[in-house]
This record gives C-alpha cells, structure tokens and sequence, in this order.
C-alpha cells in the first residue's frame, strides 16, 4: 500500500536534499580550490615585463583583432601561442628581435592582404609585449589552442 506524502515528510525530504545538495556543492568548492592552488597553470612568473606587455596589449586593443587563447576577434592570427610557432618560447631575447622585425615590417603594403598597422612602440614595449606573448604561451591551456603552422 502506497505511504500518503504529509507536509512533515516532504518538508523533511526538502531540507534533507537541501542540506545533501549544499554539502556536494562545498565539496566540490573545495576540491576546486586545492586543484587550482596546486596545479596553476601559469608556465612562467608575472614579472614587470609581463604586466607592461599586458598593458601594451591592452592599449592598443590587439585583442580586436587577434584572439588569444581561443578569447578575442578572429580577423588576425592567434597569438596564444605564436612564440611556439615562431620556435623563440624559451629565448627571450630571439622573442624580442622576432616580434620587433614582425612589428617594424607591417603595414606589409601587399594589396589584398590583411594589413596590421604599426604602432611605432619602443623597444622596451616591444620587449614587454614579447614577454606578455612567451608568459601566455606558457601558460597550461592543456592543449588548446593546437600549434598548427597552418
């Protein structure tokens, strides 16, 4: 015979689920928090560099026309990892020339292509920002985006 649901009982199933539900929820909270505090995903430290770079990128709004890591327009290249394309990740120096030649040599002036104004930076902004652009490529993305050339 089936039991008759009173107020009593489904108040209790409610506060009991409650009170089960909130629990998972700090649980899991929990586990979160000590996953990211143990394993950060950051390759390399912030350093004045890195957060010059990021003001650098900031303010000339590079992220309304590339993306970086996955986030930002799709009209340029990504740049999350374009120090990995370009084989300078571990030389800082290499990502300063690299990225100083690439930054000097555009306009390209090639009719029909996509044209990246230069932004006449100096070379400690140019420095800063390659060492914004070797801290992202650095950083754990696990795997996203690919390092295709192409």
């Amino acid at each position: 015979m089936a039991e008759i649901l009173t107020k009593s009982r489904a108040r209790n199933i409610f506060y009991g689920g409650s009170v089960f539900f909130v629990a998972i929820f700090v649980v899991m909270t929990v586990q979160s928090h000590l996953y990211i505090t143990e394993k950060s995903t950051a390759g390399m430290p912030l350093s004045e560099q890195v957060v010059l770079g990021k003001h650098v990128w900031e303010k000339n709004s590079c992220i309304n026309c590339h993306t970086l890591h996955g986030e930002g327009a799709y009209f340029a290249p990504e740049v999350g990892n374009v120090m990995t394309r370009w084989d300078v990740a571990d030389d800082p120096q290499a990502a300063f020339e690299t990225l100083k030649a690439w930054m000097e040599s555009q306009p390209s002036g090639i009719e029909g292509r996509r044209q990246m104004p230069n932004f006449n930076l100096t070379d400690e902004e140019i420095r800063g920002l390659a060492e914004f652009l070797r801290w992202a490529d650095q950083t754990d993305t696990q795997g996203w985006p690919p390092n295709d050339a192409g």
